[in-house]
């Protein structure tokens, strides 16, 4: 699935560092492309990796998965035409109401999600949307808080892999609800920012389906010589455009049958 890696550890090494590193200190860098052209899916998710194994080392802690790039509205914004995964942490989880501080991002975004959280194990690359929807447990919203770590929020494939899919927070609210309660294909979102409509959407623009990104993922997961565990919380995508928030914004998403969640940056 992904082209075969053609860095050498050292130097994906330095590139996890020097993503980190921007992260942390809130800055911007090139996009790794520049440096390294040839750089493939392979190798940028061994930065990922990298990344992400440079930040358990510190105490960060993974909590779920998360896929990027699933909307067409979105893969508009962006100018790329493939999905893609990366991983979410305990660093920035924030419960509906909260009180998100803006200095923690450079320059940040954010996006209505369908959420899941899985009852077993999936694995392997054939896994299909019959076995994705036999995995969940129960549904929830969710808003991400997506920063990507290069210049103007512009990169390439291989360089927002390797930044872990512009990951940066998440929002969890609303109310759980059972697979079989919820159309995820029609489940309606308002997002409201500063009273304002901003976007609206439903499930079905996730690849068409909630369920293609949760199978997309294991599929992608398989390549990788890993499998999503039982437990893992999946954020299945933006459903629209991302959205830019600064200070004083409240931002309020409405979904159709899984409550709201709201959000003041400050």
């Amino acid at each position: 699935m992904f082209e075969a890696r053609t860095l050498d550890a050292a130097t994906v090494a330095r590139l996890a560092e020097r993503v980190d590193r921007a992260a942390l200190e809130r800055h911007t860098i090139p996009v790794l492309t520049t440096e390294y052209p040839a750089m493939t899916e392979g190798d940028a998710y061994a930065v990922q990796a990298a990344l992400q194994a440079r930040m358990e080392a510190r105490g960060v802690r993974v909590t779920g998965l998360k896929m990027g790039l699933t909307s067409k509205a979105k893969m508009l914004q962006m100018g790329l035409a493939a999905s893609l995964h990366g991983f979410i942490t305990d660093h920035a989880a924030y419960g509906d109401g909260a009180e998100v501080p803006v200095a923690r991002f450079i320059h940040p975004r954010i996006e209505a999600e369908i959420a899941v959280v899985t009852k077993h194990a999936l694995r392997g690359p054939d896994c299909s949307l019959a076995e994705a929807a036999a995995a969940i447990d129960f549904v929830l919203p969710a808003v991400e808080i997506i920063d990507s770590r290069f210049e103007a929020f512009k990169f390439d494939l291989a360089s927002v892999v390797a930044d872990n899919t512009s990951a940066a927070g998440y929002v969890l609210g609303g109310r759980l609800r059972a697979a079989s309660d919820i159309d995820l294909l029609t489940e309606g979102v308002v997002m409201n920012r500063n009273g304002q409509v901003a976007e609206t959407g439903a499930g079905a623009a996730v690849l068409g389906n909630p369920l293609e990104s949760i199978a997309m993922l294991v599929r992608q997961r398989a390549a990788l010589g890993a499998e999503v565990p039982a437990g893992t919380l999946i954020l299945t995508g933006g459903i629209t455009a991302a959205v830019h928030v600064a200070a004083g914004d409240v931002v309020v998403v409405q979904y159709q049958q899984l409550g709201s969640i709201r959000i003041k940056f400050i």
